[in-house]
């Protein structure tokens, strides 16, 4: 019976439900994560969900045994969309974090306590076959133990507070103490959505004292959210610092636990604190950034008197990338460092007075993150791409740079979690035609240890995905770009067909790869189920090809990533894949940006763009992402103008819809709304679709669901 069935029939067969595209996660996307090794390296300890459990719990696998038990449950269920703070629920929001359950945990340095923290409270588990505890912190932002494990610290009421949790009659106590218009141990907005750093405090080594952060945002001005869909009428006030306009004032101080007057540490002369952390010889050390960004320094401080000494200077033409895994300090003081000087990202040797030892790697390929250093056999562990821009592969180099070596063996991409004594390792798999799968394997030989998890989500056999076309695109000046091309089956022999560009295009994320993110993007798969060609390109700009593909929009976002968008349709039109009178584009956040500029800038070639959460002028954005790419809109007025689309409102001849939640403090619904006046007053025609309740993300099932409905529907209706 089934042999007989059609190629229509298959695929009926297998059609995905549109409800499915709103589902988290994607098929096949719910494996262990957050790994932990146990201090004696007996245990690893993750997080995860199940298809029948989708809450995640603490689990906890025996090295020795392979035995895999469950080591916590989130109490009540744990953290859920609908039982957040408005603290948790944007800081949620910055970590685009969408888990429910446990979704953090934490491990003391020098034992194996564990920290769980849900829904303000904070519990402890003293090993990982205990019963959970819960401690007296309660409200806690960013609950953090000590190295030994025998204190807590945590935010509270913008102060920093310590609490003895081996001490059952101790009360958490203040160790801060500052002014109602500033807060301590809190990271900021801008480090928290533009630098990954959301820690405010750090704990130095021996654990007697804390470096914190202290934050004055009062003289930011306040741009006011209402919250429209409600029954009653209020609004969230938020300090948001506009490109060009003033920055958060931040402070590094450290405070004793003994209750000693803290200590400044002097960062005077820039203007973001990227990194905090404490070298080995117990001196706390930073990474600063001038406000252009061009420039990273490397310092010490004296914990005395605050003193700072200068250990190294980045700098870079474009801007520093600024990555928090390309910087490894080492118990003899000296240093692994991250370095794009010479046009891709490798790794350096430095001796503890900043004097470079010597290159580590070379040649025409990118070091991903430094995993770990094996200071006894003087080797560093590190992801890269060293064979093909579209994997990631983990490899080992030795201090002396003579030979790197790959260890992962299948092609795809590799996430890796080494242990402390450098045996073995966490693996997560997974590649075009592969699900992500987890094993623990031997370090020295890339052996299969342990089988952690093999793909298991039901829906992988209901809907059979077929992975992408990866295709190479040669384009001028001799450059090379990678697109994926997800192209229909046709039963009436059509060998051209209606097309869709998914598109990002901003600088940073690679959207095209050796992974199975590609082939599990339901939203691609039911529009190339419903006849069209589905296309995505990483345009310049994109991440892991060296900074000066990605530094080529330097000053200029909105004009490189269009034409290439272009260049990737024509490319498609000459291959006879695609109608040049049905092309159409969707895409979110800087891929609604762009979604928007290739319809008003290439209105010969698209005809419908469907553009979520639009930036539509980039004065209106933050200081810190705006002005690493564009500068200030004082330093350059005319980039700002031709970055903008509301200056090519006039080209618009297609179908347009803009989508964008009311709710959203990262880019705010006033791009939409200042492009919907542009619109009016040239008299064009558009479409809008509104979430009263939505921030950047949708995060509601039933919005989620609607979502995907619209824009499915609206290129159905126009393309």
């Amino acid at each position: 019976m089934y042999l007989c069935m059609t190629k229509k029939d298959l695929i009926m067969a297998h059609q995905l439900p549109l409800e499915a595209l709103a589902v988290f996660p994607p098929p096949g996307m719910a494996f262990p994560h957050t790994f932990t090794f146990t201090v004696d390296q007996t245990t690893l300890l993750y997080l995860a969900a199940t298809p029948d459990q989708p809450n995640q719990q603490l689990y906890a696998l025996n090295l020795t045994t392979g035995e895999r038990r469950i080591a916590a449950i989130p109490p009540n269920g744990g953290t859920q969309e609908d039982n957040l703070s408005p603290e948790e629920e944007l800081r949620r929001q910055r970590a685009r974090q969408l888990t429910t359950g446990i979704t953090q945990y934490s491990r003391a340095q020098q034992s194996d306590r564990l920290l769980i923290p849900l829904l303000g409270s904070v519990y402890l588990q003293d090993r990982a076959d205990a019963p959970l505890r819960i401690t007296a912190a309660q409200d806690a932002i960013t609950p953090t133990l000590s190295p030994d494990g025998s204190k807590i610290a945590y935010v509270y009421q913008g102060e920093v507070y310590v609490i003895d949790v081996d001490d059952p009659d101790a009360i958490p106590r203040a160790i801060t103490n500052g002014s109602a218009h500033t807060t301590r141990g809190l990271a900021e907005y801008i480090a928290q959505e533009e630098m990954g750093r959301s820690e405010g405090f750090w704990w130095s080594p021996e654990g007697s004292r804390i470096a914190y952060a202290e934050v004055d945002e009062s003289h930011l001005p306040i741009y006011q959210i209402p919250h429209s869909g409600k029954d009653q009428v209020t609004h969230e006030d938020h300090r948001y610092p506009f490109a060009g306009a003033d920055n958060a004032k931040v402070s590094l101080k450290i405070a004793a636990l003994d209750g000693s007057d803290p200590i400044t540490l002097d960062i005077s002369g820039y203007e973001y604190v990227a990194r905090v952390f404490w070298w080995a010889d117990g001196t706390p050390g930073a990474q600063l950034l001038n406000r252009e960004q061009t420039q990273l320094d490397l310092v010490r401080f004296d914990p005395e008197t605050g003193e700072r000494t200068l250990i190294h200077r980045e700098q870079s033409a474009y801007w520093v990338n600024l990555r928090r895994a390309h910087f490894k300090a080492l118990a003899d003081g000296r240093f692994v460092w991250g370095s794009e000087r010479s046009g891709m990202n490798h790794l350096y040797l430095y001796a503890p007075d900043g004097h470079l030892i010597r290159a580590l790697t070379t040649g025409d390929w990118m070091v991903d993150s430094i995993e770990a250093v094996d200071l006894e056999s003087e080797t560093v562990y590190f992801t890269g791409n060293r064979e093909s821009p579209l994997d990631t592969h983990l490899y080992a180099v030795s201090f002396d740079g003579s030979h790197v070596r790959r260890i992962t063996p299948e092609n795809g991409t590799h996430h890796v979690k080494i242990d402390p004594t450098f045996q073995m390792f966490v693996d997560v798999y997974h590649s075009l035609s592969q699900p992500p799968m987890v094993t623990v394997r031997s370090l020295s030989d890339a052996r299969v240890i342990h089988t952690l998890h093999t793909p298991n989500d039901p829906r992988l056999a209901q809907f059979q995905l077929t992975p992408p076309e990866i295709v190479e695109i040669d384009g001028a000046d001799g450059l090379r770009f990678y697109g994926a091309v997800y192209r229909p089956s046709s039963d009436d022999g059509a060998s051209y067909f209606p097309t869709i560009v998914h598109v990002y295009g901003g600088p940073g994320p690679q959207m095209v790869a050796n992974s199975w993110a590609l082939t599990c993007a339901l939203q691609l798969q039911y529009l190339r189920q419903a006849g069209y060609l589905v296309f995505r390109l990483d345009n310049r700009g994109s991440a892991r090809r060296g900074i000066a593909f990605e530094g080529a929009l330097k000053f200029q976002m909105g004009s490189v990533e269009v034409e290439d968008q272009v260049m990737g349709v024509r490319w498609l039109i000459a291959q006879g894949l695609t109608d040049p009178t049905r092309i159409g584009i969707t895409g979110w956040s800087y891929g609604g940006y762009m979604a928007t500029l290739c319809l008003l800038k290439a209105p010969e070639l698209f005809k419908v763009a469907v553009a979520g959460a639009p930036v539509t002028h980039w004065d209106g954005y933050d200081t810190c992402y705006t002005e690493r790419y564009m500068g200030t809109p004082q330093s350059n007025p005319d980039g700002y103008a031709q970055s903008s689309v509301l200056t090519y409102v006039d080209r618009l001849r297609g179908k347009l819809l803009l989508i964008h939640g009311l709710l959203d403090e990262n880019v705010h619904f006033r791009h939409t709304a200042r492009l919907m006046n542009a619109l009016n007053r040239a008299r064009k025609h558009y479409d809008v679709l509104l979430f009263p309740d939505e921030r950047h993300l949708p995060r509601r099932p039933d919005d989620r669901t609607y979502l995907q409905e619209r824009i499915v529907g609206y290129f159905k209706d126009h393309l």
